[in-house]
């Protein structure tokens, strides 16, 4: 009887100690946009490997956000080639059931508009996409589907958006241009826009709103940006060319996937340099730390992989198959 109850206890215990968004309950998912497969993986958080895909039924898709209750997401139709290169105008956004595994539903841009980054509003819950051959951020109401407004960037290739947590500012990495713009969503309004380099790529923003990172294409450093003054702070090298970026949830480091050295540079935000690298499979590109700060995914385009970063010991602890020219990554939790 006694062996009964410590088994029961224990079982409790770890009931309670189990982070929810783990539990087999929660159906913790990882989402990975794969630009040449044209489909969207699902991949099982706990058992840390794909297990499905959901065609997306479009041209191609780069990035991908989950709903706050993790039951749907949402793929911006970007188009078959680069940013500024010619090829198709991707004009269409899906909406996917991810326990369905379908599509069951679409936003119609009206034209081609090359539509990229996805994010959730952190507080009036509309969606924010980079439109970028309107030189825009186009809202849209996801109950509705239906758009809901606009943000003028004031710039070209308007590619990549970060949103401060508290949804009143958000950034936009405008490529060609090599600019940062600073957009009031409020108001809607460009109210900065911030030179960089001739040429810049992916966004991310500090756990506290202080800092704004973006990645120089021109030279291995990443530009700091102050968001009080809305000027760059501080220039960290790096050791090659950077690209996305992700803060680790208590705010003490940044990651940042370093794709030509197949290596993620991690980067002490208190001090502002390089202080370790971890290496990766080919072509790292997006960085997502997951909620419970334990584990950093990092999408490997060339390799068709994910990389889970143990964020205790900086290691690769598993890689995860996912499709071809893996990009795009989102985590959902029910």
């Amino acid at each position: 009887m006694l062996r009964l109850q410590m088994i029961l206890l224990t079982i409790l215990f770890w009931g309670i100690a189990m982070p929810q968004s783990f539990s087999k309950a929660s159906q913790a998912v990882l989402l990975v946009a794969n630009q040449g497969d044209r489909d969207l993986s699902i991949i099982d958080a706990n058992a840390g490997e794909q297990v499905a895909t959901v065609p997306e039924g479009g041209i191609t898709g780069h990035e991908v956000i989950a709903s706050p209750d993790g039951k749907t997401a949402y793929v911006p139709m970007y188009g078959n080639s680069g940013v500024g290169k010619p090829g198709t105008d991707g004009r269409n956004m899906v909406v996917i059931d991810i326990a369905a595994r379908k599509v069951i539903g679409d936003v119609d841009f009206g034209h081609g508009v090359r539509p990229h980054c996805v994010l959730f509003g952190p507080k009036d819950g509309m969606l924010y996409i980079t439109t970028e051959l309107d030189k825009s951020v186009t809202i849209v109401d996801p109950r509705t589907l239906k758009i809901a407004g606009s943000v003028p960037t004031g710039q070209d290739e308007s590619h990549m958006l970060a949103i401060s947590h508290d949804g009143r500012r958000g950034y936009t990495a405008n490529v060609g241009p090599g600019t940062v713009s600073v957009l009031d969503l409020e108001a809607r309004k460009t109210i900065a826009v911030i030179p960089i380099s001739s040429e810049t790529q992916r966004i991310s923003i500090s756990k506290d709103d202080s800092m704004v990172f973006t990645s120089d294409q021109t030279k291995p450093r990443l530009a700091v940006i102050d968001t009080a003054t809305n000027k760059v702070k501080a220039w960290v090298p790096l050791p090659g060319t950077g690209y996305g970026t992700a803060s680790t949830q208590d705010g003490r480091w940044l990651l940042v996937a370093v794709p030509h050295e197949n290596k993620v540079a991690v980067v002490d935000l208190e001090a502002l340099k390089v202080v370790r690298t971890v290496d990766v499979p080919s072509a790292p590109q997006e960085i997502l730390v997951r909620p419970d700060n334990q584990v950093a995914y990092v999408s490997c385009n060339v390799s068709h992989k994910v990389a889970a970063i143990d964020l205790a010991g900086w290691k690769v602890q598993k890689l995860i198959d996912a499709g071809k020219g893996a990009d795009g990554l989102a985590w959902a939790a029910q």
